[in-house]
């Protein structure tokens, strides 16, 4: 894939660049999805490159975009939704071959897939509820700037999310769904993206009846060294795991294991944190060891650490004994322990079971289904940029706020969106073990906005055994299936209270 700074087209003579030529060309199949239950939907899949431009004409690039479409005639209720990863740098193939695409790449708990995957039609898609249409954000898949076009305005906060507001629009221009029901799923930093479109997409007068948040972040400042929020939100995670490995409450019931540890987080470990080393020796000396028997790590251990246990930290001595590590996005994914030698703290946070376990499956059978289809990309797709990632600007003003902080808070954009359009609806789904995006955080930064209980109501939340990327889950997608359909379905109650 070519990109702003990388593409080898030449100069004119007035120093602009010529556009990427040529454009990979449209490609469709139709296809029939068959449901677990004998149901069944005929549905077009379409591979395409939508071009986005600013309010002058400008163009800005083009995005690529991958829908699935039912072939049904009358679609005046059918719903469409807006679907991506995260990153920021992740393009959206996970999330559409993984576990909401009509298609997905078959799981096996927490082995290792091998890197051909197998496919199956997708039992959870949710494309019996809703037509799908997955984004690549600039710089990532097959979505490219435009080479006359600075890349640094599409990569940071606001910049990215004007830019899926604008193909989002584009894409309901061209197919005449202006007027369907709107929905935008997010996943990871996609979350944060959701916030801003959320906002966006009202501004521009185009409606959103609903938001999923699966692995949500909306507050960076749990991501800064030693805030307490984040030793908060990494507890119960921890928990869950040492429960998951029976290094801590064996024989208790995971989600009730969780329970404990998210309110014993809320209701002493805050306090404790709160008073750092103000606190009485003998006290703190307590709570490591309460600590302990839940996050299966030594009492001295947490002791000498000031109650304050990093990721890595716990990723690399819960199964020390085992000569193991656990994983990031999902803590239940293991590897073999790295030797000193290996031992640099940046190589290992970047290391990561649950992510070396799905990609390449994951990725193979994306390109084969888009060759299957006759979609000609780019050279190479772009599955995860750290180029994007590295050159985000984090800068983002919360609508009532005043200045910049140093990290964005969208939680903010969230709930504006909300306040703006109250028959929309919330989605959150969360993880017991994902360390990536902990749910604990999510609960905690909606908490803080105070809204009216009439606006609470709009906001539903779910949370299963799955880690960061809950497709990686069958027992996870399995819950969350209907629990998605009976998202989609309140717009009906809405539309009847009317």
């Amino acid at each position: 894939m070519a990109e702003a700074n990388e593409t080898k087209s030449e100069t004119t003579q007035n120093d602009q660049k010529k556009p990427l030529e040529p454009l990979p060309a449209t490609a469709s199949k139709d296809y029939v999805w068959k449901g677990p239950d004998g149901a069944s939907i005929n549905y077009t899949a379409t591979a395409e490159m939508i071009p986005v431009r600013a309010d002058d004409g400008t163009m800005i690039g083009h995005m690529f975009m991958f829908s699935q479409i039912s072939d049904a005639d009358d679609k005046s209720d059918r719903p469409v939704t807006f679907l991506w990863n995260g990153g920021p740098g992740g393009a959206s193939y996970m999330v559409n071959i993984g576990g909401m695409g009509a298609k997905r790449v078959k799981t096996d708990g927490m082995a290792h897939l091998t890197g051909v995957g197998e496919v199956e039609d997708n039992p959870y898609s949710l494309l019996p509820s809703s037509d799908l249409v997955f984004i690549d954000a600039f710089g990532t898949g097959y979505s490219h700037v435009d080479p006359n076009y600075d890349a640094k305005k599409v990569w940071g906060v606001d910049g990215d999310a004007d830019a899926f507001t604008r193909g989002i629009i584009a894409w309901l221009t061209k197919y005449g769904r202006m007027n369907s029901p709107h929905y935008l799923y997010g996943e990871s930093y996609g979350t944060m993206r959701n916030a801003v479109v959320y906002r966006m997409l009202g501004e521009h007068g185009v409606g959103v009846a609903g938001v999923t948040e699966q692995s949500t972040i909306l507050d960076y400042e749990p991501t800064l060294s030693g805030e307490d929020d984040y030793y908060m939100g990494m507890f119960p995670v921890y928990a869950a795991t040492a429960n998951y490995f029976k290094k801590a409450g064996v024989g208790v019931d995971q989600y009730e294991w969780y329970d404990k540890a998210f309110d014993y987080a809320n209701n002493t470990l805050a306090r404790a944190l709160t008073l750092a080393d103000a606190l009485p020796a003998d006290e703190m000396k307590k709570i490591a060891g309460e600590m302990s028997e839940f996050i299966g790590l030594p009492a001295d251990f947490i002791l000498a650490k000031g109650l304050r246990i990093e990721l890595d930290t716990f990723r690399k001595n819960l199964l020390k004994d085992e000569g193991e590590t656990t994983g990031r996005y999902d803590t239940r994914f293991t590897t073999y322990g790295y030797q000193d030698v290996q031992g640099d703290n940046e190589f290992f946070a970047g290391e990561d079971p649950s992510y070396d376990a799905i990609n390449a499956a994951y990725l193979d059978v994306y390109m084969k289904m888009l060759g299957d289809m006759g979609f000609k990309g780019y050279e190479n797709y772009e599955g995860l940029s750290l180029k994007v990632n590295s050159s985000w600007n984090w800068t983002h003003q919360a609508p009532g706020t005043m200045g910049s902080p140093q990290v964005p808070n969208v939680a903010y954009d969230l709930a504006t969106a909300l306040r703006r359009n109250p028959t929309s609806r919330i989605c959150v789904l969360g993880g017991i073990h994902d360390a990536a995006t902990p749910y604990w955080n999510v609960r905690h930064d909606i908490n803080k906005l105070f809204l009216p209980q009439a606006l609470k109501d709009r906001i539903e939340y779910h949370l299963h055994s799955n880690g960061h990327m809950l497709y990686c889950d069958d027992v996870a997608l399995a819950a969350a299936g209907p629990e998605l359909k009976a998202f989609y379905d309140k717009r009906h109650e809405d539309q009847a209270a009317q």
